[in-house]
């Protein structure tokens, strides 16, 4: 892994660059999901699912396929990581990472993310939601369209800060989960 003068790896500051959508990434996420259904089964995990804005055809993004993994608790996660290291995925400690509710990883080809890998407790309530708001997408083009422009304006306003990318497109995903419960 190469590294920048501050430690950090490449890949942990890449800019923001959204990309066309591309209809590969559907099948590229089933196949990381099959793969990583058939490592992580030893460890309790029964589903694997891809999400984020790879898995909504016609959605332009960045070239990150997002997957979610349901595992029953974290009391295997010191093997999980063993063995996501061995298929070059890199864990994200939650000191870092920030976010309770996951377990965060990065699979890396090149200095550059190829996936992110969200593992997630039984019973999570973002697991729902994660799949909500990606079949909502999928059946809301005018929303696809929409969100597509957001993504665009975002990513060249936070070009080098993924977070504020992300934290700015709450609103957007929170209106679109609303619009269904109204």
């Amino acid at each position: 892994m190469t590294e920048q003068s501050n430690d950090w790896p490449i890949w942990a500051t890449e800019a923001v660059e959204i990309k066309p959508s591309n209809p590969a990434w559907a099948a590229a996420g089933k196949l990381e999901a099959e793969h990583l259904h058939k490592l992580l089964s030893w460890h309790g995990v029964r589903e694997v699912e891809h999400i984020g804005s790879t898995s909504i055809p016609g959605l332009p993004a960045k070239p990150i396929l997002d997957l979610m993994a349901k595992i029953p608790s974290y009391d295997q996660l010191e093997a999980v990581i063993a063995r996501l290291q061995q298929e070059d995925w890199h864990y994200v400690p939650l000191e870092l990472d920030g976010h309770e509710w996951r377990r965060f990883f990065v699979k890396v080809e090149n200095d550059r993310r190829k996936c992110h890998l969200h593992l997630m407790q039984e019973h999570e309530q973002r697991w729902d939601i994660q799949l909500r708001f990606r079949d909502l997408m999928r059946q809301q083009p005018e929303s696809v369209r929409q969100y597509a422009e957001l993504k665009r304006d975002l990513a060249e306003r936070y070009t080098a800060d993924r977070e504020a990318y992300t934290r700015a497109k709450s609103g957007f995903i929170e209106n679109v989960l609303g619009r269904e419960r109204n």
